[in-house]
Protein backbone atom coordinates (compact mmCIF):
# COMPACT_ATOMS: atom_id res chain seq x y z
CA UNK A 1 0.00 0.00 0.00
CA UNK A 2 0.92 3.39 -0.81
CA UNK A 3 0.14 6.34 1.12
CA UNK A 4 -0.89 8.46 -1.80
CA UNK A 5 -3.61 5.58 -2.82
CA UNK A 6 -5.10 5.10 1.00
CA UNK A 7 -8.46 5.90 1.56
CA UNK A 8 -9.06 7.79 5.17
CA UNK A 9 -10.32 4.27 6.59
CA UNK A 10 -7.42 2.37 5.55
CA UNK A 11 -4.75 5.42 6.94
CA UNK A 12 -6.45 5.37 10.35
CA UNK A 13 -6.29 1.41 10.53
CA UNK A 14 -2.42 1.43 9.59
CA UNK A 15 -2.13 3.83 12.54
CA UNK A 16 -4.23 1.38 14.72
CA UNK A 17 -1.82 -1.16 13.67
CA UNK A 18 1.38 0.78 14.13
CA UNK A 19 0.35 2.07 17.67
CA UNK A 20 -0.12 -1.89 18.61
CA UNK A 21 3.47 -2.32 17.46
CA UNK A 22 4.69 0.59 19.06
CA UNK A 23 2.96 -0.48 22.50
CA UNK A 24 4.29 -3.76 22.48
CA UNK A 25 7.69 -2.29 22.10
CA UNK A 26 6.72 0.24 25.08
CA UNK A 27 6.04 -2.76 26.61
CA UNK A 28 2.81 -1.13 27.52
CA UNK A 29 -0.01 -3.42 28.26
CA UNK A 30 -2.55 -1.10 28.45
CA UNK A 31 -1.69 1.25 25.64
CA UNK A 32 -1.78 -2.43 23.66
CA UNK A 33 -5.13 -3.62 24.95
CA UNK A 34 -6.24 -0.22 24.23
CA UNK A 35 -6.38 -1.16 20.46
CA UNK A 36 -9.18 -3.59 20.97
CA UNK A 37 -12.51 -4.15 21.67
CA UNK A 38 -13.39 -4.95 25.04
CA UNK A 39 -14.28 -8.73 23.38
CA UNK A 40 -11.60 -9.09 21.15
CA UNK A 41 -10.83 -12.27 20.35
CA UNK A 42 -7.52 -13.07 19.65
CA UNK A 43 -5.93 -16.58 18.01
CA UNK A 44 -2.12 -15.99 18.76
CA UNK A 45 0.52 -18.14 18.57
CA UNK A 46 1.02 -19.14 22.29
CA UNK A 47 -1.87 -21.57 24.23
CA UNK A 48 -5.07 -21.50 25.03
CA UNK A 49 -5.94 -22.13 21.17
CA UNK A 50 -8.91 -19.28 22.17
CA UNK A 51 -7.08 -15.91 24.02
CA UNK A 52 -10.34 -13.71 25.24
CA UNK A 53 -10.86 -11.42 28.46
CA UNK A 54 -9.62 -13.57 31.02
CA UNK A 55 -6.97 -16.12 29.44
CA UNK A 56 -3.39 -16.00 29.49
CA UNK A 57 -2.71 -13.63 27.01
CA UNK A 58 -6.45 -12.01 26.15
CA UNK A 59 -6.00 -9.15 28.80
CA UNK A 60 -3.71 -6.56 29.92
CA UNK A 61 -2.29 -8.54 33.25
CA UNK A 62 -1.80 -11.45 30.41
CA UNK A 63 0.22 -9.22 28.49
CA UNK A 64 2.45 -7.88 31.43
CA UNK A 65 2.83 -11.36 32.38
CA UNK A 66 3.99 -12.20 28.58
CA UNK A 67 6.43 -8.51 28.62
CA UNK A 68 8.15 -10.03 31.93
CA UNK A 69 9.49 -13.22 30.08
CA UNK A 70 11.43 -10.85 27.59
CA UNK A 71 14.84 -8.98 28.37
CA UNK A 72 14.51 -5.56 27.00
CA UNK A 73 11.43 -5.08 24.61
CA UNK A 74 10.47 -7.32 21.55
CA UNK A 75 10.44 -5.73 18.68
CA UNK A 76 7.59 -6.02 15.89
CA UNK A 77 8.10 -5.45 12.18
CA UNK A 78 5.16 -6.08 9.86
CA UNK A 79 5.69 -5.80 5.74
CA UNK A 80 3.28 -7.11 3.07
CA UNK A 81 0.51 -5.37 4.95
CA UNK A 82 -2.95 -5.10 2.74
CA UNK A 83 -6.18 -3.46 4.92
CA UNK A 84 -9.47 -3.48 3.15
CA UNK A 85 -12.17 -1.71 4.73
CA UNK A 86 -16.08 -0.92 4.03
CA UNK A 87 -17.99 1.53 6.07
CA UNK A 88 -17.76 0.10 9.88
CA UNK A 89 -15.94 -3.58 9.36
CA UNK A 90 -12.32 -4.23 7.99
CA UNK A 91 -9.84 -5.98 7.78
CA UNK A 92 -5.70 -6.78 7.24
CA UNK A 93 -3.22 -9.19 6.72
CA UNK A 94 0.60 -9.39 6.58
CA UNK A 95 3.71 -10.98 7.29
CA UNK A 96 5.09 -10.21 10.61
CA UNK A 97 8.24 -10.50 12.28
CA UNK A 98 8.60 -10.54 16.19
CA UNK A 99 12.53 -10.26 17.34
CA UNK A 100 12.82 -10.41 21.24
CA UNK A 101 15.62 -11.73 23.92
CA UNK A 102 13.97 -14.43 26.67
CA UNK A 103 15.14 -13.98 30.09
CA UNK A 104 18.32 -14.38 31.48
CA UNK A 105 19.16 -15.96 27.39
CA UNK A 106 21.91 -15.13 25.71
CA UNK A 107 20.88 -14.57 22.24
CA UNK A 108 17.64 -13.16 20.67
CA UNK A 109 15.70 -15.29 18.34
CA UNK A 110 13.55 -14.06 15.37
CA UNK A 111 10.35 -15.54 13.74
CA UNK A 112 8.11 -14.28 10.63
CA UNK A 113 4.99 -15.48 11.33
CA UNK A 114 1.11 -14.54 9.31
CA UNK A 115 -1.32 -12.00 11.16
CA UNK A 116 -4.56 -11.57 10.18
CA UNK A 117 -7.01 -9.15 12.33
CA UNK A 118 -10.62 -7.96 11.86
CA UNK A 119 -11.17 -4.34 12.97
CA UNK A 120 -15.05 -2.63 13.41
CA UNK A 121 -15.79 0.91 13.91
CA UNK A 122 -16.96 1.65 17.33
CA UNK A 123 -18.04 4.57 18.44
CA UNK A 124 -16.18 6.38 15.72
CA UNK A 125 -12.64 4.70 15.93
CA UNK A 126 -11.05 1.55 14.72
CA UNK A 127 -10.60 -1.19 16.96
CA UNK A 128 -9.25 -4.88 16.66
CA UNK A 129 -12.04 -7.34 17.17
CA UNK A 130 -10.57 -10.20 16.14
CA UNK A 131 -6.40 -11.20 15.85
CA UNK A 132 -5.34 -14.50 14.38
CA UNK A 133 -1.23 -15.02 14.41
CA UNK A 134 0.00 -18.29 12.81
CA UNK A 135 3.25 -20.23 11.89
CA UNK A 136 3.37 -22.84 8.98
CA UNK A 137 4.25 -26.48 9.73
CA UNK A 138 6.33 -29.19 7.88
CA UNK A 139 3.95 -31.31 6.03
CA UNK A 140 6.74 -33.75 6.50
CA UNK A 141 5.30 -36.06 9.13
CA UNK A 142 7.05 -33.91 11.80
CA UNK A 143 4.47 -31.45 12.11
CA UNK A 144 7.38 -28.80 13.63
CA UNK A 145 6.61 -25.36 13.51
CA UNK A 146 8.82 -23.78 10.56
CA UNK A 147 9.84 -20.81 12.32
CA UNK A 148 12.89 -20.60 10.30
CA UNK A 149 11.14 -18.87 7.05
CA UNK A 150 11.98 -15.56 6.15
CA UNK A 151 9.96 -13.80 3.72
Amino acid sequence: MTTETMTRDETEICAVLAEVAAAIEARDADRLMAAYSADAVRFGLAPPLLQKQGTAYGDADGMRNWFATFDGPPEVESRDLVVTADRDVAFAYALTRLTATPAGAAESFTLWFRSTVGLRRLDGAWRITHEHGSTPFYMDGSFAAAVDLEP
